[in-house]
């Protein structure tokens, strides 16, 4: 078989997407705008939710509902070892505490029962993740923090609403799943999704906050606190000063500058009028690196089921008895066949930055054992059939030597 060359991961742009973008840049508006503003309701609709607020990252978004929630110094956040970095370093950004997680056996999903004996008094936020996009178990997350809310005082007024430690879900990996007929965005208290180059859905960087509806919240004055702190604290955007003598505004504090543009926001307007025929697209390809994974007996995320639907985002698969020398070989032999392959991921202790911290990954045993057994094939919508034939011929040509 000649060889391909598949890229990992590369983003799928259309003539729709750069058309909108030409034609904001013709507009002459080209910071956060009219589209923003429309990609913001598109995506509440999208999620089932009231309100979305666009900004730069899933990251500054996960930073600022932290922040939104009165965390910091002094408290607690929940995170899993196996996950990446801005998982854990928002929190670090707000000055809280990360205590993380060790991985349910043979799964890298977090343990939920480590999780709940976890929480303490000081403890203020749990951040699960959705990994690869399928939807984690909240109804035992939920369960847990209820089981400890005796535990729990509240700093402030949405601290006070949800009136337990609360759920901010990493959903970066997430948009489009649902589980229980509901939409990843309004199952946790707070959401944050990512729209970087490599996610299903981008506006080249990106990311949005969204919350469910939380009985004593105003969903209004969140959304206007999370302008605030995305905009240097100040009292008027740029489109609301644009009203006819509505040039002054006030600083009401000096926070942050993580807000979207209109350009970014023209992408993820055509992005996700295109959305669903690219999640068909995803699930078709899944099926067929299922088929091969389950006949050579390779273990994998199970992305659909009977009442959970996956964003199809990553395919994680593992071969069962590997050492981390052979992965390595494995993801080698399958770039010398021009296909590249990926690892999701090395868990946050066994990096340097949170080495610092004092975690030692020997304390996460199901994290790393899950590490060292994973490989991540290319899973995006420009590839062809003859291209994931490709992918599963060759996969299945090399990992049997392991096997």
């Amino acid at each position: 078989m000649k060889n391909r060359s598949i890229s990992f991961s590369p983003p799928d742009i259309s003539e729709l997407e750069i058309q909108e973008v030409c034609e904001t840049l013709r507009s002459g508006w080209i910071t956060t705008g009219p589209r923003v503003k429309e990609f913001e309701n598109r995506l509440a609709e999208y999620f089932h939710t009231n309100k979305v607020v666009c900004l730069n990252s899933a990251t500054a978004s996960e930073e600022l509902i932290l922040r939104l929630l009165g965390i910091g110094e002094g408290d607690e956040v929940l995170v899993p070892a196996y996950t990446y970095t801005s998982s854990a370093s928002a929190a670090i950004h707000v000055g809280a505490v990360v205590k993380f997680i060790d991985s349910q056996l043979d799964s890298c999903e977090m343990d939920y029962d480590a999780m709940e004996a976890a929480i303490t008094e000081k403890t203020k936020a749990i951040i699960p993740v959705d990994l690869g996009g399928i939807v984690c178990d909240y109804d035992r997350i939920f369960e847990a923090a209820e089981d400890k809310k005796n535990l729990f005082t509240a700093s402030n007024n949405i601290q006070n609403a949800i009136g337990r430690v609360a759920i901010v879900a990493d959903c970066a990996h997430a948009m489009g799943a649902s589980r229980h007929g509901k939409m990843a965005g309004e199952i946790a208290d707070f959401s944050a999704f990512s729209f970087h180059a490599v996610k299903n859905l981008t506006t080249a960087e990106g990311g949005a906050a969204t919350w469910r509806n939380i009985p004593g919240l105003d969903d209004q004055a969140v959304y206007h606190q999370f302008q605030l702190y995305s905009l240097h604290g100040q009292s008027k955007d740029a489109l609301a000063k644009t009203q006819l003598g509505s040039w002054e505004y006030d600083i009401v504090g000096p926070w942050y500058k993580c807000n979207m543009t209109d350009i970014m926001g023209a992408i993820g307007l055509r992005q996700l009028e295109r959305y669903p025929q690219l999640l068909t697209r995803r699930k078709e390809i899944i099926g067929k690196y299922d088929a091969v994974c389950d006949k050579l007996g390779v273990k994998h995320l199970v992305h659909y089921g009977e009442d959970f639907q996956s964003s199809g985002h990553l395919y994680l698969a593992r071969v069962p008895g590997i050492s981390c020398e052979q992965r390595n070989e494995i993801i080698t032999q399958m770039a010398k066949r021009g296909i590249a392959c990926n690892v999701h991921y090395k868990p946050l202790p066994m990096m340097t930055a949170y080495k610092k911290y004092g975690w030692d990954i020997k304390d996460f045993p199901n994290a790393y054992h899950y590490f060292e057994e994973e490989i991540t094939l290319p899973l995006h919508t420009k590839l062809s059939d003859e291209d994931v034939e490709y992918v599963t011929a060759n996969f299945e040509d090399v990992v049997k030597k392991y096997l």
